[in-house]
């Protein structure tokens, strides 16, 4: 039987979501303890990497368990889980449910803190000139539909294309925070870091509408800017079919 996870987490203290040798990661803990409460080796797959010190207000991930599951479940689970990761919720699905693969749009939003404080400072990249936002959403329009996304990837990316189609990116004020929120069919190891940095320039006068156009088109990631601190993205959103 299939089980689908819904969850969040702070990944500040986290390698990010993937296993990987060099340090403790999302994926590992909640593994570690589904293994404990269900007596078997459990593997977990999530519906994307996230980078270290990234986090996620809404996950999802899916594991497979040929047993009921233990009565209250959730509440087991989450007691054996440092308090930075938090499960919502857990249903039995259809066997053929894949949290990465069914997933047909994901939504980050990036918090920039324009008035440093030090309850916020956790979760949002501290900034305090003043931003064009007139200018910085000229350019998030350009985005919207499908691109290449070459010049904000790092590295080489999945399925060997750098090809991305945005359906919504939009730059907007909240109290003393500015945020960038931006959904597409998928996105690319630092895209949206590098997005938001090379927006920056923008907002601050050192680079253009016309030339950050040109380097979507046709320029490489030493083009663009420089990528922003993990610790103010998160992923908001994941879409399934009904």
């Amino acid at each position: 039987m299939r089980y689908r996870l819904d969850l969040s987490y702070d990944g500040t203290d986290f390698h990010g979501w993937q296993i990987q040798p060099n340090g403790i990661t999302i994926q590992e803990v909640i593994q570690d303890k589904l293994s404990q409460i269900c007596n078997q080796p459990i593997e977990i797959m999530g519906c994307g990497r996230t980078d270290t010190g990234v986090h996620a207000s809404e996950y999802t991930a899916h594991f497979d368990y040929e047993l009921t599951l233990p009565e209250a479940f959730v509440y087991k689970l989450n007691a054996m889980l440092p308090k930075s990761i938090s499960i919502k919720n857990c249903v039995q699905t259809h066997d053929d449910f894949h949290a990465r693969f069914d997933a047909t749009l994901r939504e980050y939003q990036y918090f920039i803190e324009t008035n440093p404080n030090p309850f916020t400072d956790r979760f949002s990249y501290t900034f305090i000139k003043k931003l064009d936002l007139d200018a910085m959403n000229q350019a998030a329009k350009i985005l919207i539909g499908t691109n290449e996304f070459q010049a904000f990837c790092k590295g080489l990316p999945p399925a060997d294309n750098y090809r991305c189609h945005v359906y919504e990116a939009i730059w907007f004020e909240q109290g003393s925070q500015i945020i960038f929120k931006i959904s597409a069919s998928r996105f690319l190891r630092n895209m949206v870091r590098a997005l938001v940095g090379t927006s920056i320039l923008i907002g601050t006068g050192k680079m253009s509408v016309q030339e950050f156009e040109t380097i979507l088109k046709t320029g490489t990631r030493s083009d663009a800017g420089n990528s922003v601190a993990a610790k103010g993205l998160f992923l908001t959103k994941v879409v399934y079919p009904n």
